[in-house]
């Protein structure tokens, strides 16, 4: 919207024209999308209070966390409303990418907004069943694998890059493509919804991996860049960088009232859509395996709660004292904030070993 409105004053005024740059229009998306989210924060948590929209609290979970009953959830809202404000004022309408990250976050958005929704209804830490939850998810996964596909045919083929091997490049026949795409939105999706369980550890981890993933997707969108660096060119991905960095932004903001001890919960109106938003973003730039090895934290915290479930239906006994893994370390009576700034160091250990990948191969 701004771009056609700058474009109009340039032909006045070419001084005008620097607001079009790329860098300079991330920048004033995430400065938007930090404003945004600082100004309306507190107002937005004041009306959730009035209209009683707080966390409800698992009763087998750490007894810690009993306290924070009646902190206002659903801070993804704010956190989307900020994001998708930004973009659209300082976006190209024009770019397919834009439209796909938008939808990716309105979908995943109302599925995690329903399953908000329905445990403040009845007061219960179970919203949507496990089965609808799935569902809806791998049906909207789906279906925006479909709509990437259609978009890649245009660009480059479906392939897999290796990290730190840039030299091998997997083709993917289109069926391969979507059952990865697939697999990687669910994944992600489902993974920042479990790590989203102490204050500030998702969204902080969140935001580093946005930062490493706006690189990738900055250098991608260039041809001499790309080229030079042994990665697939694909026109006009640059324009995630600028998404990346509203998403940022809007985070940040988010951050300033979700930190220790929390004034609000994202809810899974947020966890979702943010690890959806994600995934996509990792899917269109091709650095799938990437996404996996920077969100190491996520990966860890769904893996321990697949091995639990799994060894406890076997032998009926637990590996870990509770999880996600972050509870298994609060039930070793190691303080909450410590586990969440030393999941945040962690990382930006493997946020840095991924943007290592940029240049060893």
């Amino acid at each position: 919207m701004f771009l056609k409105l700058i474009n109009f004053i340039t032909q006045f005024d070419t001084k005008f024209n620097v607001l079009t740059y790329l860098t300079i229009r991330a920048l004033l998306a995430m400065l938007s999308a930090l404003f945004i989210s600082l100004i309306l924060g507190h107002i937005f948590i004041k009306r959730l209070q009035q209209h009683h929209i707080s966390q409800v609290i698992r009763t087998d979970g750490p007894k810690s966390h009993l306290i924070k009953a009646g902190t206002p959830t659903m801070g993804g809202v704010l956190i989307l409303f900020a994001f998708i404000v930004s973009i659209l004022i300082w976006g190209d309408w024009s770019n397919i990418y834009l439209w796909v990250i938008i939808v990716t976050s309105i979908i995943f958005g109302a599925i995690g907004f329903t399953d908000d929704y329905l445990k403040m209804k009845y007061k219960s830490s179970n919203g949507l069943s496990s089965s609808i939850k799935f569902l809806t998810q791998s049906l909207s996964a789906i279906m925006i694998s479909t709509w990437i596909i259609l978009i890649s045919q245009k660009t480059t083929h479906p392939q897999l890059l290796i990290p730190f091997f840039n030299d091998i490049i997997l083709p993917l026949s289109i069926f391969d493509f979507l059952i990865l795409s697939y697999f990687v939105i669910v994944g992600s999706s489902n993974a920042v919804n479990l790590t989203d369980g102490l204050d500030g550890l998702a969204i902080m981890s969140v935001v580093l991996i946005l930062g490493a993933l706006a690189i990738f997707a900055y250098f991608s969108g260039h041809y001499n860049f790309s080229n030079y660096l042994n990665m697939p060119y694909i026109p006009g991905i640059n324009e995630l960088f600028i998404i990346c960095a509203a998403l940022i932004g809007s985070s940040l903001g988010f951050l300033w009232f979700n930190t220790y001890p929390a004034e609000i919960f994202m809810g899974d109106i947020g966890s979702l859509s943010l690890g959806a938003i994600l995934a996509v973003i990792a899917i269109l730039i091709r650095q799938e395996i990437l996404l996996f090895i920077m969100g190491g934290v996520f990966v860890a915290e769904t893996l321990s709660v697949i091995i639990q479930v799994g060894y406890y239906k076997r032998y009926k006994k637990r590996i870990f004292l509770m999880t996600p893994l972050h509870h298994h370390f609060e039930k070793q009576n190691i303080s909450e904030p410590k586990i969440i700034v030393r999941f945040w160091i962690v990382t930006l250990i493997l946020v840095l070993i991924g943007l290592a990948s940029i240049k060893i191969h």
